[in-house]
């Protein structure tokens, strides 16, 4: 008599993650240059640009330059090209490749954007230091880039995945990405208490605001980690959000393919 063989296991999520993750990484590298270019250079020219425009006894502004300058490079690609990446995967009937394998959609989606933001790192870092350095503030606590690149980073995937897939067409979620990449920036620069009251509520739900946030706090001579600390924990929580409801829309995009 024959046995029936066993299913092979499921991959585990971190399995899938890793070798999804190898994948993008690879695919995105022919791209890496030019993406690191134009995000660097966009903000870069937004450092200097804003230099003569800015109040040179306001440090709160020159902060708010500087920060959010710094997280505009990641919603360069975070953002802005990951809702085309998965916009044309949506097109091209690619997602159905993925809904055919036994892997977790959490694990496609949250590679891809982690492979993609992956390429923010370096620019933020150079806008970030060579920023500090241009409007004199203190380099100290510079290093907080880190944490509030990977924070915003991973909350703005979510978000570039998020648009890409529930877009009906590329062409929409070229646009809708452009777009979300211009409100960042603009209310990651801008200060909030120069924005009119209604601006201000817009900009609390936009979760960049918070890792620019808590960046321009470590640009203080003695910052207050606590504020950092909330900021920075209210940006992890909507990337946990942001992933979660892109997972949704991969499915619904692969039931409908």
């Amino acid at each position: 008599m024959i046995e029936n063989p066993e299913p092979a296991p499921r991959p585990t999520f971190g399995t899938t993650f890793a070798a999804i993750f190898k994948g993008q990484l690879s695919r995105a590298k022919t791209a890496a240059i030019p993406i690191f270019l134009a995000a660097t250079l966009q903000s870069v020219g937004l450092v200097v640009l804003l230099k003569g425009l800015v109040d040179t006894g306001s440090h709160v502004t020159q902060q708010s330059v500087v920060a959010g300058s710094s997280v505009t490079v990641v919603s360069f690609v975070a953002l802005n090209l990951l809702a085309q990446r998965f916009g044309a995967l949506k097109a091209s009937g690619a997602l159905d490749y993925f809904g055919a394998l036994p892997i977790n959609p959490a694990a496609v989606v949250t590679a891809t954007a982690a492979a993609w933001a992956s390429f923010t790192v370096p620019g933020s870092i150079v806008v970030a230091v060579g920023g500090a350095a241009f409007y004199r503030l203190p380099l100290s606590h510079v290093w907080v880039i880190g944490p509030v690149v990977v924070a915003a980073g991973v909350s703005l995937a979510g978000l570039g995945a998020l648009l890409g897939l529930i877009a009906s067409r590329p062409e929409i979620a070229t646009i809708a990405g452009q777009l979300g990449m211009s409100l960042v920036m603009f209310l990651g620069i801008v200060p909030a208490h120069r924005l009119p009251g209604v601006v201000q509520a817009v900009r609390a739900a936009v979760p960049s605001t918070y890792a620019v946030d808590a960046f321009a706090e470590s640009f203080k001579h003695a910052p207050s980690w606590t504020t950092i600390g909330a900021d920075l924990g209210i940006c992890v929580g909507v990337c946990v959000l942001a992933l979660a409801a892109s997972t949704w829309a991969f499915r619904r995009a692969v039931r409908s393919g």
